[in-house]
């Protein structure tokens, strides 16, 4: 199975797609069990590129031969993402379209057809993948050092509000391919369940 996660860029942020596969291992009479997840493609969208493309672009990755009918989208509804997430659903990609909205809160909730995620589990998520070595990247792949420098730049910090911070610090760092991992991990360990994914068990 294979797991799309977008992250919808803005004016000075790239949109960032990355494409991860999850390999399981087999349990006799059990659910098969997570071995680990493999970053296959990444690619960061030029600035300035209409989300039409960016569609267009999600659309023919998810159709392609390789993909097609074994894959799920999740998608950053953040701000201007909610109505790209509906060009989406209404494009036709013949896969599931889980809408994730990053937040700053304390727990992940659903509303409607929209997940709300705290930024800090999705980051969680993919630095203990990492440290229990099962994710992966892919050798040879485009880009796979931006993904790890961006891996390394990732910081936590706590703002005079008592709140605490995540993402890339320092000027001009971005963590637009880390947060496309991240929703794809987010998504490949969730089993859809009635209206939503829920926790994989």
């Amino acid at each position: 199975m294979f797991y799309v996660g977008v992250d919808l860029g803005q004016r000075r942020d790239h949109t960032a797609i990355a494409v991860l596969e999850r390999w399981d291992g087999g349990r006799p009479f059990l659910a098969p069990a997570l071995r680990f997840l493999e970053v296959r493609y990444l690619e960061r969208v030029p600035l300035g590129t209409p989300y039409t493309r960016v569609v267009e672009r999600v659309r023919r990755l998810v159709q392609d031969e390789l993909l097609a009918g074994q894959v799920a989208v999740a998608v950053d509804a953040t701000g201007v993402g909610a109505p790209v997430v509906d060009l989406m659903r209404s494009a036709r990609l013949g896969c599931e379209v889980v809408a994730v909205s990053i937040t700053g809160g304390e727990r992940a909730s659903q509303t409607g057809s929209v997940w709300n995620v705290p930024k800090r589990d999705l980051i969680a998520g993919v630095q203990v993948l990492l440290e229990r070595g099962e994710l992966k990247i892919a050798r040879g792949l485009r880009d796979s050092w931006a993904l790890v420098k961006e891996l390394l730049d990732v910081r936590m910090t706590s703002t005079g509000a008592g709140k605490v911070r995540m993402g890339a610090d320092g000027g001009g760092e971005h963590d637009d391919l880390v947060i496309a991992v991240a929703l794809a991990c987010w998504r490949a360990q969730r089993k859809t369940n009635g209206y939503g994914p829920v926790r994989l068990v």
